[in-house]
């Protein structure tokens, strides 16, 4: 909790709280809306502990880390817009049997709400800038107080910290287990973007995108086939409104200028594991559980049927 004291005491308007034993999303609240009289915090800069400054650089984890016991994994998944963040972290989420959390679908979720911060968002999203950390936390504050009054346990966090600030908020709150970080040509990750369709009815994703990017030799070098809705969607997708070439460009610069030091800072920690794409789900989904040292059974038995 050092990091988080330092915050308080440092943040303007605010007095210094001790926290000791709360649970990790009434610390994050409390930290940034109740210590202050004020709506909106203005965080300040943070300066690096010691400790975060004067360990070596590691290139990921050997091993990939248990979770306390007592608790199930808390994983973050990094990775620019469209990567397969959310693709990846929901089977996962189904595999391991904790909730997946996506600050995306929280974003989401809040727009279509038509509350007091929709319109606040709308104009920041279509505009392809990241939110501020305030509204971040304040979403994913929510989402965590109501997961932990129904008695969930572990998380896997997708699109949250994607700042340096959200990461030490995130590390003086909770233990992070392992951050994964998905890797993918930008070429790819661009047409994957402009694919993506929603079916206005059941909310599903699905991607229209045909990805076929040749190697110099002119044999396939990567190769992701759509994603098709079945008939009954064909007729309801939409496209979302901040899926332009224009938006999507700025959103990955964006992202590429404020990932490279949270991928620093976890890699300092050892908690950092790289994984390169290879393809669509048939060829990553296996290759990712082989690096997390998972087994997928019953997808084995759903494929050799």
């Amino acid at each position: 909790m050092a990091v988080l004291n330092r915050l308080i005491s440092r943040s303007r308007g605010c007095s210094a709280i001790i926290l000791s034993s709360y649970p990790y999303s009434h610390s994050i609240r409390s930290f940034c809306f109740k210590s202050c009289e004020s709506s909106g915090i203005n965080l300040p800069p943070i300066v690096p502990s010691p400790s975060s400054t004067s360990t070596a650089a590691s290139p990921g984890p050997s091993v990939i880390p248990t979770p306390r016991e007592g608790r199930n994994v808390q994983w973050v998944f990094l990775g620019c817009p469209g990567v397969g963040k959310g693709t990846y972290a929901a089977r996962l989420s189904t595999l391991l049997g904790v909730p997946h959390i996506s600050t995306g679908d929280l974003v989401r979720h809040e727009l279509s709400s038509q509350g007091p911060l929709s319109s606040q968002l709308a104009e920041i999203v279509n505009q392809g800038k990241l939110l501020s950390d305030e509204i971040i936390i304040n979403l994913l504050s929510k989402r965590l107080e109501a997961g932990e009054a129904i008695g969930e346990t572990g998380f896997i966090l997708d699109g949250f910290p994607r700042t340096i600030r959200q990461a030490e908020i995130l590390e003086g709150v909770t233990d992070i287990d392992l951050v994964i970080n998905l890797k993918l040509r930008e070429e790819a990750l661009l047409a994957k973007c402009l694919g993506r369709r929603i079916c206005s009815e059941c909310g599903g994703n699905y991607n229209v995108a045909c990805i076929d990017i040749k190697g110099e030799d002119g044999s396939p070098q990567m190769h992701m086939p759509p994603l098709l809705p079945p008939p009954n969607c064909e007729s309801k997708l939409i496209t979302r409104s901040d899926d332009t070439e224009e938006v999507v460009k700025e959103r990955l610069r964006v992202y590429n200028e404020m990932s490279r030091p949270v991928e620093e800072f976890y890699r300092r920690r050892g908690k950092l594991l790289e994984f390169d794409l290879p393809g669509g789900i048939p060829e990553s989904w296996p290759r990712l559980l082989q690096a997390l040292n998972l087994d997928d059974n019953d997808n084995k038995e759903s494929l050799a049927a």
